[in-house]
């Protein structure tokens, strides 16, 4: 979890001497709802859609993100530091696991995140009897035209809950994640592309293991962060506990402060953040560092580091910053590393092995020393 920030300096100290870019722009093109998905024949083609590429001329301010995060927090109390890690997820274009007991605000902030940007929100229960056709959609018959008509799955729209993922089964959540890490749906041979910007938050009760289907390595590396929320502390308790009376809702207050559009831009931007090669080697040593240490059973994989890498630098514009410092990079280690490695002993990530996987990611951070 993220601690408590030091003040940015006035200027960039790590202005960079060797500054390097790379070329992660998607070619997804997103589908603007207007209200109730209508039904599409397959012998018919798909309705046009247009991206609103990110330019240049128009870039939102990073002021705004912060608007953003002070909006959220007016119904997310006391968890800053979790809004700014979900705002950097999104800008990352990844994805969030949740894993914690009911209750902490998991759905509230999925919902006000959704609310802010503009965009739709669907949450989907997952259970047992959950298939993919009920999360991804689905051809039916029209005997009246004689054609398969398709009907989308709740997973078309912008922000996604999947709540209790482990409750459904392997092949479900195979479908979910396969959607999340492509972009889009095959139904029938068909594919559709999903909306952009696309964020899925997924949820699971650590506690709780009786008719669960745990999420293997494999799929759990397709989250870009792994996050705990935590029970908020005592002044933030007692403003919620006062705005639970409340006769409106505190969702209807809640104001726009991104569209769509910018989100996309801002995304663009994190491409542009100027990474000094002093930190790209502080980065590094963290992610060989998991490679060969006797208390991991299995380190960081490329991928695992090209993760750890793009949140970060999305992370330092949630900051309001246009380049990286060594903390946007500590900051993230844990989110975003910890659900990748196992710990020798272990088989299994568990909430017991991930939170030893935390524990030695700490003491490989205090191990190595930042750049200055």
């Amino acid at each position: 979890m993220v601690g408590s920030r030091r003040p940015a300096p006035p200027q960039n100290p790590f202005y960079p001497r060797r500054c390097y870019t790379f070329a992660l722009r998607p070619t997804w093109t997103p589908i603007h709802e207007n209200g109730r998905e209508p039904e599409l024949s397959l012998n018919s083609p798909m309705p046009e859609t247009t991206t609103a590429a990110p330019t240049r001329e128009s870039k939102p301010s990073l002021e705004l993100l912060d608007h953003l995060v002070r909006e959220v927090e007016t119904v997310f109390h006391g968890k800053k530091e979790v809004i700014q890690l979900a705002l950097a997820a999104l800008l990352a274009r990844g994805h969030i696991l949740f894993e914690d007991v009911p209750g902490v605000g998991k759905t509230t902030l999925a919902h006000a995140l959704a609310k802010t940007l503009g965009v739709g929100f669907r949450r989907i229960q997952f259970t047992s009897d959950l298939l993919p056709s009920d999360v991804l959609g689905v051809s039916v018959f029209n005997p009246k035209t004689a054609e398969f008509n398709t009907r989308r799955g709740p997973i078309f729209t912008s922000v996604v809950l999947a709540d209790e993922i482990n409750r459904a089964p392997p092949r479900t959540q195979s479908g979910l994640l396969e959607a999340m890490q492509e972009g889009s749906v095959t139904i029938d041979d068909h594919t559709y592309e999903l909306p952009r910007p696309f964020l899925v938050i997924a949820t699971q009760n650590p506690l709780e293991h009786h008719g669960t289907y745990p999420l293997p390595e494999s799929q759990l590396d397709r989250f870009l962060m792994r996050i705990t929320i935590g029970y908020p502390d005592i002044e933030a308790e007692k403003r919620i506990l006062t705005e639970s009376a409340a006769t409106t809702p505190g969702f209807e207050r809640l104001r726009t402060g991104l569209s769509p559009s910018q989100v996309l831009q801002l995304q663009a931007r994190v491409e542009d953040v100027e990474v000094d090669e002093a930190i790209l080697d502080y980065l590094m040593s963290i992610v060989e560092r998991t490679r060969t240490s006797p208390q991991l059973r299995m380190g960081v994989s490329p991928r695992g580091n090209i993760a750890l890498f793009r949140a970060a630098r999305a992370f330092a514009l949630t900051q309001g910053r246009t380049y990286l410092i060594p903390d946007d990079v500590r900051d993230l280690v844990i989110p975003v590393l910890a659900h990748r490695i196992i710990p020798t002993g272990s088989t299994v990530s568990t909430l017991n092995s991930h939170e030893q996987a935390a524990r030695i990611l700490e003491s490989i951070l205090d191990e190595i020393e930042a750049p200055v």
